[in-house]
């Protein structure tokens, strides 16, 4: 694994989230192929156990697809024990050429986002293990994700943001409702259309809910929900399009991630 973050087990993390891990936990890309499937196999459980996803062509239980051989990706991991428990894979806008789109084009259609493609680097496929969901491991995992953003010189991220629908779409609704009340607000917005659109309008809107904590902190980077959510039959989940435009990241995240520094070379 190529290292880019650590911290220690009496080391409090940016923002506040006490790492959990007796070693700590270290953040680093993927550079083998046994850290991949270690990935996989989290993700995998993950998934199934959760979301009750589907991938009828998994083996050894692995989440594994096209997309992740022209993906780079990051991982946490506990420094005593080597135990993977979060990550993210990131899609370059030249990998995404040799990879025949973004994923995300697979549910949505992004045509909108064509004027800013050559600047857009996708994230998915994001996890983290249920004992590590405090915020340690997802500010580690956002730091990485924004140093290699920024490493590559590129300005968009765009991501889908899942939520389940196991409680038959009260959460998505209610996602959904702030969602619209904000693109109200911003017209200049680019939306992007989804394929198979989940119908949020259907759904009793006055049962309570609440934003789930993943897309809360996505707003609170300065992202925004970019269109109506997707409906993923596999993963049972709506997916929601989340556009992060760096530049306009909230300042204290901006210093937080070092984002004022001078870009790597990156191949």
């Amino acid at each position: 694994m190529l290292e880019l973050a650590r911290i220690q087990s009496d080391v409090v993390a940016g923002g506040g989230w006490p790492c959990s891990s007796a070693g700590g936990l270290v953040m680093g890309v993927a550079r083998n192929n046994e850290e991949l499937e270690a990935i996989q196999r989290l993700r995998y459980n993950i998934f199934t156990d959760e979301l009750n996803a589907v991938f009828p062509d998994a083996v050894d239980g692995l989440d594994c697809d096209h997309y992740d051989t022209w993906c780079e990706h990051l991982m946490v991991k506990e420094i005593d024990t080597g135990r993977v428990v979060g990550t993210y894979r990131l899609l370059t806008p030249a990998n995404a050429v040799k990879a025949g789109g973004y994923y995300s084009e697979s549910e949505f259609d992004i045509s909108s986002l064509a004027p800013v493609r050559n600047s857009l680097v996708e994230v998915g496929r994001s996890c983290i293990h249920a004992d590590y969901r405090s915020g340690s491991v997802i500010m580690l995992l956002w730091s990485g994700v924004a140093r290699r953003v920024h490493d590559y010189g590129a300005r968009y991220v765009l991501g889908c943001a899942s939520v389940s629908l196991r409680d038959d779409g009260v959460t998505a609704a209610e996602v959904w409702r702030a969602a619209s009340k904000a693109l109200q607000k911003t017209p200049e917005l680019p939306v992007v259309v989804p394929r198979h659109r989940y119908p949020v309008e259907r759904l009793d809107h006055t049962l309570p809910a609440r934003v789930p904590p993943l897309i809360k902190g996505y707003l609170k980077l300065g992202a925004t929900i970019c269109g109506e959510p997707a409906w993923d039959p596999d993963f049972n989940t709506a997916d929601f399009p989340v556009l992060l435009d760096m530049a306009r990241m909230d300042t204290r995240y901006r210093r937080h991630f070092g984002l004022d520094r001078t870009p790597a070379m990156v191949s």
